[in-house]
């Protein structure tokens, strides 16, 4: 005989939500309050249905398949992130739960650019991108790549199943200096606010960085509600390149 006990969904605390995301708990607070993370209160506390956060974690669809969702369509993609790349400056593509690229590569820095040409950079992006998707760290937070810069990335979610990331690149490391606008550039002329530098990446301040970490779940939100009134078509990676 089932009672309505039995019939209750399994709940997880937010210790074990930390211990399965392996992400702290004042993000986990964050991540519910947003709807990044599906979340039931029950008193004073939060729960979690424990189908919704182990799909998150594995990736199956909410009927319990392992099929994939398709990912996110290329054009609302491709259109949300040319939009918020030139609002916070900075480098971005959507990609599929494998890595594989649905969009060009908007506003690349010049040191990306410089370098695109070369197979060998596509071949680290692609490995690069194809790690971070693996990775079940749900918080956006900047990390260490292969090319000397760092990226950080938002999942995108079709219910509770991740379909694709949004990424942001080309971001100079935290401990790299920036010509300071008004010290002696090339040929003794003074360098501005606008002169690239040396690097060819883009220079953040703890500031700047805070803001992109925001705006990646929102711009993920953004290409999901998108997606969601888009029918979707045989899509076929598009592969990175340089440009809107």
């Amino acid at each position: 005989m089932h009672t309505a006990t039995d019939a209750e969904p399994q709940l997880l605390t937010v210790r074990q939500v930390q211990e399965l995301l392996h992400i702290d708990r004042s993000t986990i607070y964050r991540m519910a309050s947003d709807g990044r993370l599906p979340s039931i209160r029950v008193g004073k506390q939060l729960r979690f249905p424990t189908r919704d956060i182990t799909a998150l974690v594995s990736g199956t669809a909410d009927d319990g398949e392992s099929t994939p969702r398709p990912a996110p369509d290329p054009g609302a993609a491709t259109a949300a992130i040319n939009v918020a790349a030139n609002l916070l400056d900075v480098m971005m593509v959507v990609t599929d739960m494998s890595g594989q690229p649905i969009t060009p590569i908007v506003h690349a820095c010049p040191g990306f650019e410089a370098r695109a040409a070369d197979p060998s950079t596509l071949a680290a992006c692609l490995l690069e991108w194809r790690t971070l998707a693996e990775d079940t760290d749900l918080a956006p937070r900047f990390r260490p790549g292969q090319l000397g810069f760092e990226c950080a990335r938002a999942f995108i979610r079709n219910g509770t199943t991740l379909v694709g990331m949004v990424l942001v690149g080309g971001i100079a490391p935290i401990d790299a200096t920036t010509p300071a606008a008004g010290e002696d550039g090339p040929g003794g002329q003074p360098r501005t606010a606008e002169v690239p530098a040396a690097d060819g990446l883009t220079h953040l301040d703890a500031c700047q960085r805070a803001r992109v970490l925001s705006a990646l779940p929102v711009v993920a939100r953004a290409i999901a509600d998108a997606d969601r009134h888009t029918p979707h078509l045989d899509q076929t990676p598009t592969s990175p390149a340089p440009g809107a």
